[in-house]
């Protein structure tokens, strides 16, 4: 066998869709992770500074924080160690491989390993598709935002008096941010817009609209698995029915 021979089996024996899924994953898990905890603190400072002066207020919230970002720690190992899972799992099923080392092999044990990565990636499919649409929270609250200070500015710029557009406000006590009693636990007229100026509301816009990307391309990542999974299991029972063992 020559080298070009070699090379080819070599080429043929990857699992490309396993091996694009867990390049997307990781990539996905590494946005979501990275730009989520330091969103997280952000958030913490912004609201800390901006929407409440007693620390009592967001006592229940930094506490959320804080352990969500262990959450964030457990999620980034436990993908890690499942991708690596799955890529093996994708090379273990392959056909290529099973002919590059001469045996079509379809056994229960395998067949069975299979099912398993199949319920588990559909499993975590659904709870990450409840994560994609939580990591839109922040996104939507901090759009809303901007979208008022743009209003705000404009407003600004055609009225002299404060009185005409201080009552636009954005409360954080309406999207749970803050207790009901917290004070002032909203901004109003030219004081939101001058927060809305601030960097560090462009830099946690930034990092919740990198989270929300991140998660999505975790999701993808998992429906693309589940797709790989799916196609290796149908192989292996095709195999198993035409007696190939």
């Amino acid at each position: 066998m020559g080298c070009y021979d070699c090379c080819i089996r070599c080429f043929w024996a990857v699992p490309y869709p396993s091996l694009v899924a867990t390049l997307l994953l990781y990539a996905g898990m590494a946005l979501f992770c990275g730009c989520g905890h330091e969103a997280l603190s952000n958030t913490e400072v912004l609201v800390e500074t901006y929407f409440a002066r007693n620390s009592q207020d967001f006592t229940i919230m930094a506490s959320f924080i804080k352990y969500f970002q262990y959450v964030i720690y457990g999620l980034a190992s436990f993908f890690f160690l499942y991708g690596i899972l799955l890529l093996a799992e994708g090379f273990y099923t392959t056909s290529a491989v099973k002919q590059t080392f001469g045996e079509f092999r379809s056994t229960h044990c395998g067949r069975c390993l299979s099912v398993t990565f199949i319920i588990v990636t559909y499993i975590l499919a659904f709870i990450w598709l409840a994560v994609f649409a939580f990591t839109a929270i922040p996104v939507f609250f901090l759009f809303n935002m901007e979208q008022t200070c743009h209003n705000i500015n404009l407003l600004a710029e055609t009225t002299p008096s404060i009185n005409q557009h201080g009552w636009i406000c954005i409360d954080a006590r309406q999207y749970g941010l803050l207790p009901w009693n917290a004070m002032p636990g909203k901004a109003c007229g030219m004081t939101l817009a001058s927060i809305c100026k601030t960097s560090e509301y462009h830099i946690t816009y930034d990092l919740f609209i990198a989270t929300f990307a991140g998660a999505g391309v975790t999701l993808l990542a998992l429906f693309l698995y589940l797709a790989a999974t799916t196609y290796n299991y149908a192989v292996l029972r095709f195999l198993g029915r035409k007696g190939v063992r």
